[in-house]
This record gives structure tokens, sequence and C-alpha cells, in this order.
């Protein structure tokens, strides 16, 4: 087993059930457990102690109570005292570390997020935030390795925390609404499509006196029977928009597997995601914090940028990557630039004031603090992005790279394409570009932009394009097949198709 094949960026991936052809199981239980013992290692390495105390937690997926049982096994062998906490949420696995009473010196999470039933995978905390990629890999390489703590065995001990974190969200409203139940009279409507995201309805919402009749799929289950979830996803979308338009509700809010992204309906049933949720939060934001610096991934729109500077912000686009995008708010901070809000159009949202967390169930709880607020000062969710200036026509084209060593290919392409942009009457290179090559086209060559990256894991060139005009995709999408054309290990056939 080539351990490193499971890294994931700052995650572990892989495949934990049958069931789909080509696809073999590689979290085993022998792997399962080697990487529990490698987090040991690496845990007892950075605190320094003898002693940890590590909790873990899963989402609803089939496979996470047989992986739970054999990570935690694992760690308890090597010295570790652990906690299973079932059923939990990436966030609050990460705030088991730095809430007062429970202050774990680690944390597991057993997820895979929004990926198909059959994988699994780990997130690993301490009170310093989810580990990086060099983290991962100095894990797998114990993981790989034959080495032992020498320690006595430790204990594994039930324990519940769910209960704790939705407190902490609940509180956060009360304290900022000043009122014991401020969403009385609203109705909300959750979609946790099955994940681990319907814990909202019952632990937060009904006890600050919302209306959750119509909810949808709060049950874990990891065959995820009714929609994939993930804000991202179409069917998702339209499951949670039906759910608002049916019930009459003043919000929708919809849930990823593990509850670390989220996105969300407003009551005249237009999609809060992407752009339009980055907008929402930076309004909410800088009426809080004048002046902040709003840390977005590589693809959101020139409307947003304009939206956040006419707002008196400052907007960042940096690269795709939740954790990027964190590591550079961060950076900013570190350099004196107060930068509040780090997030991308996936739903990743990760606040200064929450421990730069990327958790879906804060995004919803600043939204609904704001939605109680409203009512009392006389304006609705949907008017503070009224400005947003969105493009008439937006596409994605994921280009797959037909070559095993794919990075310099797919980067020989990104070279070659910015040298013919430089010098391409109606075309011109986008300021302050941090991923790929960005593009700013004139009204004759399609009036919008396009970016074209390299995946940040996958032998993939994603190009996504944007226009203000009703047809421009097609026209921009048009120009580009005449240079993407030439590279024969690029399969461009879907951007072909729609030019045609």
């Amino acid at each position: 087993m080539d351990y490193k094949k499971l890294q994931n960026g700052s995650d572990i991936r892989g495949v934990a059930l049958e069931g789909i052809e080509g696809q073999s199981v590689n979290l085993t239980e022998e792997v399962c457990r080697n990487i529990g013992r490698g987090f040991a290692l690496w845990l007892i390495k950075k605190t320094g102690k003898k002693v940890n105390r590590v909790a873990v937690g899963r989402d609803s997926r089939l496979s996470g109570e047989k992986l739970c049982g054999w990570i935690c096994s694992a760690m308890v062998e090597v010295g570790l005292i652990v906690t299973d906490f079932k059923m939990a949420s990436t966030p609050a696995m990460f705030m088991s570390t730095v809430t007062k009473g429970y202050e774990f010196d680690g944390s597991v999470m057993i997820t895979a997020s929004h990926l198909p039933f059959n994988r699994n995978g780990f997130k690993f905390f301490t009170a310093e935030g989810g580990l990086e990629k060099g983290d991962i890999k100095e894990i797998l390489e114990y993981a790989e390795s034959d080495q032992k703590t020498n320690l006595p065995a430790g204990e594994l001990k039930d324990g519940e925390f769910m209960d704790t974190y939705s407190k902490i969200l609940a509180d956060k409203i009360r304290a900022a609404t000043g009122e014991d139940k401020p969403l009385a009279g609203f109705k909300i409507v959750v979609d946790a499509g099955n994940g681990a995201g319907g814990f909202y309805v019952d632990k937060v919402l009904k006890p600050l006196g919302a209306i959750t009749d119509g909810s949808r799929y709060l049950e874990p289950d990891g065959s995820f029977p009714n929609h994939i979830p993930n804000p991202e996803n179409k069917e998702a979308m339209e499951s949670i928009t039906e759910a608002v338009k049916e019930t009459g509700a003043d919000l929708g809010i919809i849930f990823d597997t593990d509850v670390d992204r989220a996105g969300a309906v407003l009551s005249d049933g237009s999609e809060l995601n992407r752009n339009r949720i980055i907008a929402m939060l930076a309004a909410i934001l800088l009426r809080e914090h004048p002046g902040t610096t709003i840390v977005t991934d590589s693809i959101t729109s020139t409307g947003l940028a304009k939206f956040i500077e006419e707002k008196g912000g400052v907007h960042h686009r940096f690269k795709r990557g939740y954790r990027n995008v964190i590591n550079e708010s961060i950076r900013l901070n570190g350099l004196g630039q107060d930068s509040q809000l780090a997030i991308e159009t996936s739903g990743h949202g990760a606040f200064k004031e929450n421990f730069f967390l990327d958790d879906g169930a804060y995004i919803v709880t600043k939204l609904l603090i704001e939605l109680a607020r409203g009512k009392k000062e006389g304006y609705t969710l949907e008017s503070l992005i009224a400005s947003l200036e969105e493009p008439k026509e937006s596409v994605e084209f994921r280009m797959n790279i037909l070559l095993d060593e794919f990075k310099p290919y797919g980067q020989q392409v990104i070279d070659d394409l910015n040298a013919y942009a430089a010098g391409k009457d109606g075309w011109s290179l986008a300021p302050n570009n941090f991923e790929g090559v960005r593009v700013n086209l004139d009204a004759k060559h399609g009036n919008g932009w396009f970016l074209l990256r390299l995946s940040l894991h996958d032998p993939l060139l994603p190009l996504n394009i944007e226009s203000n005009d009703e047809g421009g995709a097609k026209i921009i999408a048009s120009e580009l097949a005449e240079f993407i054309a030439k590279y024969d290990k690029l399969d461009a056939k879907a951007l072909i198709d729609f030019t045609k």
C-alpha cells in the first residue's frame, strides 16, 4: 500500500466500501489502524506529552462506524485516551479542542465530505486548527513505518459533544439579538441530505422558537437515498428550494455531509450560494468591520468584486482550496491587514471571529442573526444583496489531461495561454491573479472573463467562463476553443461541443 496516495491536500481520503466498479477498497482495517498509530506518533511529537486526549467523531457514511472502531482501538493501543463522540460534524470536532471543559489535545473526524457513499476518510485537528498538508504527509509516513510509541495502552470512552456545540451556536444568536427565542414566528426549513446536519433543527432552531415543519432528510443515512448532501449539487439546491416554496419559509438551509459547508434559499425562492452567499456575508461583516478584506477563491465574479468595493471593503481573490483561502486570510492579518472572512464559492467559509474554522452551521448562524435583526429594523436578507451585479451566463468545463504525469503538461497550456492572451486584441490579463490565467474580455469578444487553472489534485484543467451578455459565453468559448484545439492530450470535447 502506497499511503501517499491517500492524501488529498490536508485530508486523508480513500475507498472504504465495495460497490463502484473499478474502485477497490484501500481504507482496510490494517491501513486505518496504521493511520491511527501514525496520528498518535505525530500528536505525541507535537505536544511533547506522554498522555494525550483525543476525540473522534463521524458523519453518516455507511462505513463510518467500522472505521471509527478501527482507528479508535489503534490509538488506544499506542497510549492515547480516546473519546468516541459518535455522530458529529467536522466543525464540532475542532471545537472540542478549544471549548472549556473539553480541550482535547487532538481530534479526528471520519468523513469524505460530499463524495459518493463508498468513499471515506479522516480529518485531523488540534487547538491550532486543521492540520496542513505537511502534517498529513508526516502522519502517513509514520503509518507506513513500523515505529511504536512504547507507551502503555490508553483508554476508550464514550462521550457526547453535539449538545454543547449546538448550545454555543444558539447562545450566539441569543446574545446578538438580546432575546431568548429570537426566531419565534419564523418558518425555517433544513435539508440535511441524510448527512450529519439534521441536529441543527432540534438542537438550534427549535430552542430558538423557529417553526421547522417541512424540513427534509434529517435522518442520517449514508446511502444518501434522496440527493448528494452538497450545496453545489443541482438536485440538492432544487430540493431545498422546493421545500421553501412549499412551506412559504422565511429561509431554507442546506448542509453538506459533515456540515463544514452550507448554502441557503431566501424567502423569494432565490438561491444563496456561490457568489451570492459571499456577497451576503461580506455585507454583514463590512457593517461590523468597515474596510475589512474578504478573501475568496479564484473563480468569484467581477460583480462580486465590485459589490465588496462599493460596500467599502477589499476583495482579495486568491487560489482554490479552502485551506488556501484560510491561510491567505491569516497571512494578511499577520501583516496588519484586517481580514474577517475567508470563503470559497463551494460554501467553505471561515470567520476570524470563529477561529478561522470553516463551519457551515456558523455561516447559517450569522444569517439567522441577520434575519432576526432585519425583522426588528425593517429590512430583509434579500435587500442586503440587491445591488449585486450577476452575470447573464456562467459555465464551467473540466478538461481531462490524458497523461499520468499531468502537471507539467497542464502548466505548459496555462503558460502558453498567458503569453497568447497578452497579445490578443480585446483580451486583457486580470491584475493580481494568483492562480492559472484569468482574462477579461471586452464587449466585442464576449463581455466577460475566463479563468483556466490546474486542478489541485486531479488531472484536470477546469475552465470557468462568465459573460454579462446573452450568448457571450459561447463567444468566449469559441475564441478559447481555437487556442485549446492544438493540445492533443487535453480532452476539450465538452468545450468544443458548447461552441457549435
